[in-house]
């Protein structure tokens, strides 16, 4: 495991374009969010210490908000021959033993991460209804063993500005987790071995 950045992508720019599989054995695209008031996409695994800390507020914070329109996807952009507890039936299960009620995809050539600049697992971006980044950083500071408890404050606060029609002014910070496991040969330019996002 390598302690690791979001990469910050800039505010505004627009939702690159997916269509991956997803593990109630649909594909899930860019375009099946056209409708959204906001699109939360998130970068996750199954065995990352940072993504099972805040999943339970993850579940909660995704039902609430996709209540008041917002579309949610899960992408696992994990190398699943190296890490096996991450491929396609065990994302299938976690999902099922969550009780994820958004679609939970598998970028299995690592493309997508690629395209957005994700970087850790869990990676957090938010577009507004016309896929325009609004926020990309930190659910909130909570992180393994830090006693903080974990609320979402961070993305809630980014969800509530975004869909009243702003940008969030909130201060954002990086998310931080587990690095992507990227295959050989497939590591991005930004990515550092050292632990943190060039």
């Amino acid at each position: 495991m390598v302690r690791t950045a979001s990469t910050m992508m800039p505010l505004g720019t627009a939702a690159p374009d997916f269509s991956l599989p997803e593990t109630d054995g649909d594909t899930v695209s860019l375009a099946d969010f056209k409708e959204s008031k906001a699109l939360l996409v998130v970068f996750m695994c199954n065995h990352c210490p940072y993504v099972k800390h805040v999943a339970e507020q993850l579940k909660l914070l995704s039902d609430e908000y996709m209540q008041h329109g917002v579309g949610v996807v899960g992408i696992n952009s994990n190398d699943i021959e190296k890490y096996p507890d991450d491929n396609f039936a065990a994302m299938t299960a976690e999902k099922e033993e969550r009780n994820y009620s958004f679609p939970y995809a598998l970028d299995e050539d690592q493309s997508v991460a690629i395209a957005y600049g994700a970087a850790c697992t869990p990676d957090f971006f938010l577009f507004d209804g016309d896929h325009r980044l609004t926020y990309r950083g930190q659910l909130d500071g909570s992180r393994p063993k830090s006693g903080t408890a974990v609320t979402g404050v961070d993305l809630r606060a980014a969800l509530d500005e975004t869909l009243a029609g702003r940008t969030a002014a909130i201060d954002q910070k990086p998310s931080i987790g587990c690095n992507i496991k990227w295959k050989p040969g497939n590591e991005p330019e930004y990515f550092d071995p050292n632990g943190s996002a060039k």
